[in-house]
Order: structure tokens, then sequence, then C-alpha cells
């Protein structure tokens, strides 16, 4: 499962009831961040979470409200105890602005790595960066200055097929290590008899040491896992429904309420509610949250008709909005191509 938390929805600048714009997000053990501006350390713990297992940020872009925060974040991580390694991830030019902003966060007692990521360059459509068991993909979005969205997914491997596994005569304490993707060699005092092929099987060269079994010989075929979009500070780009197609949840931004400031919108790089909406009906995700509101709109919730009307399952953000996201198995009575 993943929880997600939206610990800030606020753009440009942080209100009294409103951080600037922040993700959270969890799995077994490991969380990341996504952008941190001015008061995310303060954000997060409005919101209970905690920022010790923080081990990957994400940043969208260099305007002020969504990386200012970094050097207070670390030093708050720093002072609770993290040693382990921070990963920081970005747009190209992360590490010259990481060495001005790290200038008031010295002597942290953790190593940061950088992941610089071109949003022009060919290889980001392929590259991707793991915490735990997230994978964490970055696309380029359309604003004033180079910006990138991201996605997160967490795979989930196939049904371990027992049947197989006994009729292949594995013995079962081999069976968790297959499970778990790992490859294994059941020795030939086990009694197998060896064989090549479509099973799974191998016999090595000096047909002595044993039978190894690859996981696909007893694993089904991969399941539906999960998988996030968070995009901001953009206007709609097509790789926003492409790589969200089916997300479980989109996290767009809603910077102006409705296609009067349009005008205003593609002046500054930004989406309406309405585009929003637009753009996670045309992904055909499961729900959408709006958030990055403008500090003229003191109470976005009075103009979600303006994306609901176009995608029922619009929420409007507020700061602490959080959700479990849990895998879902396809219904066995629906024929599945």
């Amino acid at each position: 499962m993943l929880d997600v938390c939206l610990a800030g929805t606020a753009g440009m600048v942080p209100l009294p009831n409103r951080w600037l714009t922040t993700l959270y997000a969890s799995c077994e053990g490991s969380s990341l961040l996504i952008d941190c501006g001015e008061g995310t350390q303060i954000a997060l713990a409005e919101s209970g979470l905690r920022l010790k297992p923080i081990d990957v940020i994400c940043i969208t872009h260099f305007h002020a409200d969504h990386i200012a925060g970094l050097p207070g974040l670390l030093l708050s991580m720093g002072n609770i105890g993290r040693t382990d390694p921070v990963t920081i991830v970005g747009p190209s030019g992360l590490r010259h602005v990481l060495q001005g902003l790290l200038v008031i966060a010295g002597g942290l007692p953790f190593d940061i790595g950088v992941v610089e990521i071109d949003p022009d360059g060919d290889e980001i459509r392929n590259g991707f960066v793991q915490c735990g068991r997230m994978l964490i993909k970055a696309f380029a979005a359309d604003h004033v200055i180079p910006c990138l969205g991201y996605t997160v997914e967490i795979k989930r491997p196939g049904m371990f097929l027992a049947d197989k596994a006994e009729a292949l005569g594995i013995p079962k304490e081999y069976w968790s290590r297959l499970q778990h993707g790992e490859t294994v060699t059941v020795p030939s005092s086990a009694g197998l008899t060896s064989a090549a092929g479509p099973d799974g099987r191998t016999v090595d060269a000096a047909h002595t040491s044993g039978t190894t079994f690859m996981p696909s010989a007893v694993m089904g075929p991969e399941r539906r896992g999960i998988k996030i979009l968070y995009s901001t500070d953009t206007r709609p780009v097509p790789e926003m429904a492409e790589l969200g197609r089916g997300a479980d949840l989109m996290i767009l931004e809603g910077n102006y309420e409705s296609d009067e400031q349009i005008d205003k919108a593609i002046e500054w790089g930004h989406m309406t509610f309405p585009e929003a909406a637009e753009t996670a009906s045309d992904a055909g995700a499961q729900e959408l949250w709006l958030t990055h509101f403008s500090q003229s709109i003191e109470d976005p919730e009075n103009f979600a008709d303006n994306a609901r009307a176009i995608f029922r399952n619009t929420v409007v953000g507020h700061d602490g909005l959080r959700k479990t996201i849990d895998f879902k198995d396809p219904d066995p009575s629906v024929p599945q191509e």
C-alpha cells in the first residue's frame, strides 16, 4: 500500500491557513517528499508526518515556493538523528542551486546524493529513482522555467503458483525466495530430474550442482500495482495523460479557479481547475486532487464544480489531506485481456 499526504496546498506564498504545496508519500518504512518551500518542515509536523524516514526529496523547479525550504528541512532531519544518506532529485542545475542553499545548512550528519534530470533530455523517459518499493519517474512540464512532474509507482509481482512449484518438485524451503524474485539452485541431492525448457529450469555446465529455477517458473503475470502522478506549475502537456493513464491518483495544480483566467494561466505557465479536470479525465484516472492555489482564491472549495463538472471524482485539496491507496485485484468474474 501507499500512504500519501498533501501537507500544503498554497502557491507562491504561504498563508495563515495554507502552507506551500508539498506531497509526502510513504511505503513500508521509506518516504519521499515532492517540493519543499518555506516552512515545509512545519507543514509536515502539523500533518503528523515524520521527517526521519524521508529518503528522497524531489524538486519540480527552482522557484522559491518549491525549494527554499530545503535548508530548514535538512537541518531538522539532522537534529532528530537522521544519518542515512538523502537523495535530492531535480532539474538540471540542481547541484549549483544546492551549493548556495546548503551554505546555511552546514554540518549535516548525512550525505546528500544529487540526481539531475534534463527536462529536454532523451534519457528522461527511461530513467527512474528508487525509494524503497517506490519507483519515481520524471517528465517534462511546461512552465516559465524548466520544470518536472513526477510519477510514483509500486510494482506488484504475479501470484505464486504453488501447484506449479509442486509439479516441478521444488522443495518448499525455496518457495519464499522464488516468490521474492530470487533465482535458486536446488541441489541434485534433492532428487530432482534435470531438465531445461520453458518451465524455468536450467542445469549448470557441470551437471552436478543441481537444478536452477528462475522466479518466472512459478510466478503468474504481473498484477496491477499502484500509480500516482504529481505535477504543479505547468500548462497541460500530453505526457500527463499518457504517463498518468489509469492512475489511482493524480495531483495537479489548480492555480486559477476558472477558464476566465486562461490568459494569465498561459502567460505564467499554470493550469485552471477545468484544465486539471480535463487532464485527469483524459488519463482515465481514478481520482484527482487539486492543489497549488493562488493566494487570490480565499476558499477553493467554492469553485469545486468548475472541475467536478468535467471530472466528477475531484477533491479540492487542503492541508493535511491524506489517503491510503491499496492494491486492487481484478474482479475474477470479468474476463481480462
